[in-house]
């Protein structure tokens, strides 16, 4: 999972990140308004903390802009604890969740992980597919409940994949979701990774769509 994190206070930006980054996810920064709505508009992300306060252009404008565009993503916005008219104007900009500082990154975190959820579609905490089962919480990873040992690459490819279960996930959007922007990108250590996570799973749960991609899904629904 790719998050993009806008602030400009470079101390704050780091903390947000380096959380994120300890959590599981893949983290870009951005420290002005222009730079972020850049970012936002030629990356795919999986979600966005933005500060409303930006510099060259704020957070209002930024989310705005994005949404004119059909940018999708979640956006997480960061707010000043006394300007409750900055969280209206955040939502109805089109931000889908507010934090207000100063706040505890536990809860950015918990609200992060939610918002990625309900972007697809699941409303637990704890994503099943078959005897796998992912707590998005604990950033950890079982099956039949035995815990697996799991490379930070192998856990962002499980996590994509079991955020979209019985959805073909083509190899460039594993790559555009697994790595940074600055990251040398290879296709063919994605056909790596999924052999090493069927042989850690130990059952036919990642299915290869010919010419697509991959998709996993519950024994059941395999064919």
């Amino acid at each position: 999972m790719r998050i993009l994190v806008v602030e400009d206070d470079v101390n704050l930006n780091r903390q947000l990140s380096e959380a994120l980054r300890e959590a599981g996810y893949v983290v870009d920064q951005a420290f002005d308004g222009e730079e972020g709505h850049f970012l936002g508009d030629t990356e795919p992300y999986d979600a966005v903390i933005l500060d409303i306060g930006l510099p060259e252009m704020d957070g209002i404008t930024v989310v705005e802009k994005w949404r004119s565009t059909g940018k999708g993503m979640p956006v997480l916005m960061l707010t000043a604890r006394d300007r409750w008219s900055d969280k209206v104007a955040g939502i109805d900009a089109g931000a889908d969740d507010y934090v207000a500082k100063p706040f505890h990154m536990e809860e950015v975190l918990a609200r992060v992980r939610a918002l990625i959820r309900r972007a697809a579609g699941h409303s637990s905490s704890e994503l099943i597919c078959g005897p796998v089962r992912l707590d998005t919480k604990a950033s950890k990873a079982t099956v039949n409940g035995v815990a697996m040992k799991l490379t930070s690459h192998e856990f962002r490819l499980l996590s994509y994949l079991m955020h979209h279960m019985g959805e073909v996930v083509s190899r460039t959007e594993l790559i555009e979701h697994m790595y940074d922007q600055d990251f040398d990108r290879d296709s063919n250590t994605i056909e790596v990774f999924v052999g090493r996570l069927r042989k850690k799973i130990g059952v036919d749960l990642i299915e290869t769509v010919r010419g697509l991609g991959y998709r996993m899904q519950a024994p059941d629904n395999v064919r």
